[in-house]
């Protein structure tokens, strides 16, 4: 009908002829037909711009708010989701970052040992079994430009006193043939306390000050806080872990300083100090290293009470040589003084001395897996039950007998009895003296460290003392221990 009005209309205006109307009546109908198409395609066009118009407002209004709705458009909730995500990788990646550097360590030691030939009637003589748990957590603080530095703390706990106390009780030099043996001060046999054993700050100063780092081959460093004197003197590579070496304290450590009692620890083992070291590494094979350190001591000094009003004082050379074509060997001589030191009377007069001593830590690689060790130790002023003590030994890999993580130690020790106590009538502990002291008491230890994996190993051991305390006549002692160290 419109096509029909449309000719007509043409016809009359002169525009179209009669005769040409038939022919293009099919044409016109065509192109009306595709225009009614568009038409309808613009319609549908216009509804789908209105959706996606409604659908970009919705995820608009969605993604400024941080909450999810069951309205949302799934763009929106995919979009949070993925914030989310991305927010959760960077979080742990923060974490990450603030613990990049941070070192901890957790050790469970447990040592079950026996006795023979002590006397008859001696208190807690029979097989003793005890344990001893370590943490160490070290944190690195934000360097001050090129200075390191870190926070170190560590937590001890542990019950029983192993044969100590019996060997103690008998006035024996050797008074500890279980160093790893530990019970907090002050708690019961059936308390397993955790102390803070240590807690101190150390900061790395690389010389010259306002140099290039990469160059330093001198480095300061500053040590303060409550620490394990070990840590930093008399170190020996062979002969200086209870936990995994030598049980008897004469061999873990110089015998005068802890058998002896001169570094005057409190009664966990731990003391104030500072130290001061600079180290020396322009020869890299060959670097040595001074310390000094001063120490609160005695039963006041030791726990903060009166902590350096009567010190110690620690210096201290090392160096570490390349001998015997070319292994690597450790070289420590070292000098104490402590202005109040108790003698082996000290018990009766209640009078401090001074004492002031010298010592030697070597250890040295003679071979692919055998390294020797020694010590020793001379009180030059002052008056203990010994006043000499040297321990030697050796440690041989098993990798001689196809067991390369396994470890065979033998050491033997000497404590020679001091001039005065020659003729005392009582020993240190103020037990009267049924003998006069002479000679020197002698130990000797062997091990056997067997790895049953990387973190856990056992270690049967074996000690032999003769002249338990100078006393000539005593009875030989063995003592028979096996020790079982787990450590992460």
């Amino acid at each position: 009908m419109r096509l029909s009005k449309l000719t007509a209309a043409l016809v009359a205006a002169g525009l179209a002829l009669p005769a040409c109307a038939a022919s293009d009546a099919a044409t016109l109908q065509k192109l009306m037909e595709r225009m009614e198409k568009l038409e309808a395609r613009n319609a549908e066009l216009e509804k789908e711009v209105k959706a996606l118009k409604n659908e970009s407002a919705e995820i608009a209004k969605g993604l400024d708010s941080p909450r999810l709705s069951e309205s949302e458009p799934e763009l929106t909730v995919r979009l949070k989701a993925t914030e989310k995500d991305v927010l959760e990788m960077k979080k742990s990646s923060k974490v990450v970052e603030s613990l990049e550097g941070i070192k901890a360590t957790a050790a469970l030691a447990t040592v079950v040992q026996g006795a023979s030939g002590l006397p008859s009637g001696t208190p807690d003589s029979g097989t003793q079994l005890n344990y001893r748990a370590d943490v160490t957590v070290e944190l690195p603080l934000q360097p001050i430009g090129d200075i390191e530095h870190k926070l170190f703390g560590g937590f001890r706990m542990g019950q029983g006193q192993g044969l100590n106390t019996a060997f103690s009780a008998l006035g024996y030099y050797a008074s500890a043939p279980n160093a790893l043996a530990f019970r907090a001060s002050g708690a019961s046999p059936d308390d397993s306390v955790v102390i803070l054993g240590q807690a101190y700050y150390q900061a790395a100063i690389p010389l010259p000050f306002g140099g290039f780092k990469p160059y330093s081959r001198e480095t300061l460093d500053i040590t303060f806080g409550k620490m394990d004197i070990f840590s930093f003197f008399d170190q020996n590579a062979a002969a200086g872990d209870e936990t995994r070496q030598f049980l008897n304290s004469v061999f873990v450590h110089n015998p005068l300083l802890d058998a002896g009692r001169e570094v005057g620890v409190d009664a966990n083992g731990f003391q104030p100090g500072f130290i001061v070291g600079y180290t020396n590494s322009f020869d890299k094979t060959q670097p040595w290293r001074l310390s000094f350190g001063v120490f609160g001591t005695g039963p006041r000094g030791s726990n903060y009470e009166a902590s350096l009003t009567q010190p110690l004082l620690f210096g201290q050379a090392e160096t570490q040589l390349k001998l015997l074509g070319g292994l690597t060997g450790n070289y420590r001589i070292y000098a104490w003084n402590r202005s109040s030191g108790e003698d082996y009377d000290y018990w009766a007069t209640g009078q401090s001395t001074q004492h002031t001593g010298i010592g030697v830590s070597v250890d040295q690689r003679i071979g692919d897996g055998i390294t020797v060790f020694g010590r020793y130790g001379n009180l030059v002023k002052g008056e203990l039950p010994f006043n000499q003590a040297v321990a030697v030994g050796a440690q041989f890999s098993g990798s001689y007998w196809e067991r390369g993580a396994d470890s065979f130690g033998i050491g033997f020790s000497w404590l020679q009895t001091g001039s005065s106590y020659k003729n005392a009538t009582f020993d240190w502990n103020g037990t009267p003296l049924t003998f006069t002291p002479s000679g020197a008491e002698t130990i000797t230890e062997l091990y056997y460290r067997y790895r049953l994996s990387p973190q856990f190993e056992l270690s049967p051991d074996f000690q032999w003392l003769t002249q338990g305390g100078g006393n000539a006549s005593a009875k030989d002692v063995t003592v028979f221990g096996l020790r079982a160290n787990i450590v992460y």
